[in-house]
């Protein structure tokens, strides 16, 4: 698309609290917003969001300024002319040119969720001492949640399945599910202790664990796969796999039961769609998740997700609760509400509150 003006934006988030994780505790993360104008129409404007995960996502804070600043100098929005090697780069092209086609309303995919109906979401149950997350998991049930993701492989293991167990003694399996994400915490040289820590985990009754090993070692985790006591899902192990082949190959041969998709990691929208349509091969169901973007990334990626969960016969909850982590989030329509994520449109009012998107911290 030319004749628009492409603006970079940045901004370094704060968590409300640390966000524990296997690769350590984060406190700030950086987020870049790509700003597109209009100059032949009527001046609007279309937001896309580059955010990444310090140690997870492929490019570094100062490769992204640097890939965005010559997105800015060209003038132009051409998501599938940008390389992969730059995903997150990538996304927040090609939201910006979505949301700027679609006359910068933060409307990208008019659809179930814009429409007023919720995503069903999961509690996200960060890595603290076993007290902190049970508290945690407390008020997930309390707020209405019934799936639980709860972050494994840090701690101690011993202490983790404690952890696991003082949950299911609050959650019990007929009401809640309860997914776990190592993250790779639980890699060993012999896959069968990998395998017996599987096996422990079984017995709280666990939906699918994300990753198990660290990624990138096909064989291990196609064994891993087909012995495992727990459904497995392939998360890190998608990252940076940009070739048709390779990515069929990867999943014909470790044939996993679930592929988790972050669009800001994998190269955005058309990149999740091929990886859907490659995962229905070999019977894998997916979800989406974020990578700890800002309400404007999570709001593209709830449109498009109940998009694709509006096509598919055995939907899931999506990883999607995350727009509250932030003191410094954008302002917008999203909110949470009884394990759901919904946007509460313009004009409607909750607690007395018109809800709707506060830009001015993008825009000046």
């Amino acid at each position: 698309m030319n004749g628009i003006e492409i603006t970079i934006v940045e901004r370094m988030l704060q968590f409300r609290q640390p966000a524990g994780t296997s690769r350590g505790v984060l406190h700030e993360k950086p987020s870049f917003f790509v700003v597109a104008r209009d100059l032949e129409e009527d001046g609007r404007v279309g937001i896309g969001e580059c955010s990444l995960i310090p140690g997870l996502s492929p490019e570094s804070a100062p490769r992204a300024r640097m890939e965005l600043k010559k997105l800015a100098a060209s003038g132009t929005l051409d998501p599938k002319a940008m390389s992969l090697q730059y995903p997150a780069v990538r996304f927040a092209a090609e939201t910006a040119l979505i949301d700027l086609l679609n006359e910068g309303d933060r409307t990208l995919f008019p659809g179930p969720f814009t429409e007023g109906s919720p995503i069903p979401i999961n509690g996200l149950i960060w890595m603290g001492d076993a007290d902190t997350m049970v508290e945690q998991a407390e008020s997930l049930l309390e707020r209405g949640f019934t799936t639980l993701k709860m972050k494994v492989g840090a701690l101690d293991f011993d202490q983790e399945c404690a952890c696991l167990a003082a949950i299911r003694s609050i959650a019990p399996a007929d009401r809640i599910t309860l997914r776990l994400d190592a993250n790779g915490g639980l890699d060993d040289a012999d896959p069968v202790v990998t395998l017996r820590k599987l096996e422990a985990l079984a017995r709280f009754d666990i939906h699918s664990v994300e990753q198990p090993i660290r990624a990138g070692q096909w064989k291990k985790m196609q064994h891993i796969c087909s012995a495992s006591s727990i459904p497995i899902a392939l998360d890190e192990e998608l990252i940076g796999v940009h070739d048709t082949s390779l990515r069929r190959n990867l999943l014909h041969l470790i044939r996993p039961d679930f592929i988790i998709l972050k669009p800001s990691l994998i190269g955005g929208f058309v990149e999740a769609n091929h990886w859907i349509d490659l995962a229905m091969e070999v019977d894998a169901g997916w979800w989406a998740t974020s990578a700890l973007e800002s309400n404007i990334g999570l709001n593209a990626i709830a449109q498009w997700a109940a998009d694709a969960i509006s096509e598919d016969p055995r939907p899931l909850p999506q990883g999607l609760g995350t727009g509250s982590l932030f003191t410094d989030n954008i302002p917008s329509p999203l909110v949470v509400k009884d394990g759901t994520l919904r946007m509460d449109h313009p004009g409607a009012r909750a607690n007395g509150t018109l809800h709707t998107w506060d830009l001015s911290g993008i825009l000046t």
